[in-house]
Order: structure tokens, then C-alpha cells, then sequence
């Protein structure tokens, strides 16, 4: 495959990006872009290809003002034009991993059979996982990989966004109706567009050079 966007391009949306501490509430994401976003979110990697995730994208005023307070009073909740929050799913059932084994036969059109040496290792995986008391971490991490992508995503077509995990997530459970389900909020990310007076645009981004962070062997 080639390359579809060149090096420079990458690397100037890269730069061009930041957190985002104040958004022009006026702006609202393109419908088009917003799906290409979500699309993004859904081609994220993860584990085994498990994906144990949900994502809830707001964009009602009321329910952004209802989360606000639980993140602290942080204005990019109310101020950007798509909040989305990043859940897991958690402990992972058997049935999950049959879902998605029966996802995998019916896109690449084989049979559920053909794949139960692949079913065998993950479902080995995940009990033991569950054993060792870390199978929710596990999958959590799994999570931070689609806000990469989104991240990444979102630079790439012009739109802004912060990361956002100071948030009470027992509370933004409850608003979203997630308490009681399989699922628990882990993070967050705003997207919109930058406040024509947010002094953070500005900034010159600050990291260690190359060298002080990779290492060639």
C-alpha cells in the first residue's frame, strides 16, 4: 500500500495538535468528519482483536451540563461539539469472545469451527487473566489504544481535542446509565474546535528530543 498522506502532512497535523483548554461552543464537527471519527474509533486495534469497548458520544446540551460537574467543572465538557466517553467492558464473558468469533466468520466467510484454536487461546487468555485478578486492567489499557486513534484521527482532519481523565467515573456511570451493566467509564475526550482566544494554541509543544526517547538497536 502507499501512502496515502505524505510525511509532512502527518507530522504538521501532529504539531498542529494540543489539548485543547477552551472551545469555541459555536463550531460543531461536520457530520462527515464526525463519522469518519467514529469509524475510527470502530477500526481500533486491540487485543486479539476483542474490542472491549463502548463509546458514548454526546452532544446534547443537557446531558454535557448534567456531566460537567463530575469532571471537575471543566468547560471543554459543555464547550466542545462531541464529548465522547471511553468505557470498558468489563469482565469478559465467554460470550463476548463468541460474539466476536462469530463477527470474524461472518466478515471473512468462514466457518465458526475452522476457528476454535483461535477461540480456545483467547477464552485461555481471558480466564487467566481473570485468575490473576487483572483481566479489567488488561482490558482497560485496550481502551487508551481507540483515544490514540481518535487523537491521532482528529489531527489529521483539522479537529481539535482534549483527553480528558480527571472525571469522577462512579458518577458518569450513573448520569450515562451505565451503573448495574458491563461496562465502566475510563476516560474521556472533547472534540470540537479551539476558542479563537484559548492562550494554550499558541504554545510551542514541548517534548525530550528523538534521542533522550528512542533508542535504535
Amino acid at each position: 500500500m502507499t501512502h496515502s498522506i505524505s510525511t509532512v502532512t502527518l507530522l504538521h497535523a501532529l504539531h498542529w495538535r494540543y489539548a485543547t483548554k477552551k472551545f469555541d461552543p459555536a463550531r460543531k464537527i461536520p457530520e462527515t468528519d464526525w463519522h469518519a471519527l467514529e469509524q475510527a474509533l470502530v477500526l481500533a486495534p486491540s487485543s486479539v482483536g476483542l474490542q472491549p469497548w463502548k463509546f458514548i458520544v454526546v452532544t446534547d446540551p443537557a446531558m454535557k451540563a448534567r456531566l460537567r460537574p463530575a469532571a471537575w467543572g471543566q468547560s471543554q465538557v459543555t464547550d466542545c461539539s462531541h464529548f465522547v466517553v471511553l468505557a470498558v467492558r468489563k469482565n469478559l464473558s465467554h460470550d463476548h469472545v463468541d460474539r466476536h468469533i462469530g463477527r470474524m466468520a461472518e466478515v471473512r466467510e468462514v466457518t465458526t469451527e475452522s476457528l476454535g484454536k483461535f477461540r480456545q487461546m483467547v477464552m485461555g487468555n481471558l480466564d487467566k487473566a481473570r485468575a490473576e485478578e487483572r483481566l479489567d486492567l488488561w482490558q482497560s489499557h485496550q481502551v487508551y489504544i481507540a483515544l490514540g486513534q481518535l487523537l491521532a484521527s482528529a489531527a489529521l482532519l483539522g479537529v481539535d481535542a482534549c483527553p480528558i481523565e480527571g472525571f469522577e467515573p462512579e458518577k458518569f456511570d450513573e448520569i450515562l446509565g451505565l451503573t448495574g451493566t458491563d461496562c465502566a467509564s475510563v476516560v474521556c475526550c472533547a472534540a470540537g474546535y479551539r476558542a479563537a482566544d484559548d492562550k494554550y494554541a499558541t504554545m510551542k509543544k514541548v517534548r525530550f528530543k528523538p534521542e533522550d526517547v528512542i533508542t535504535r538497536i
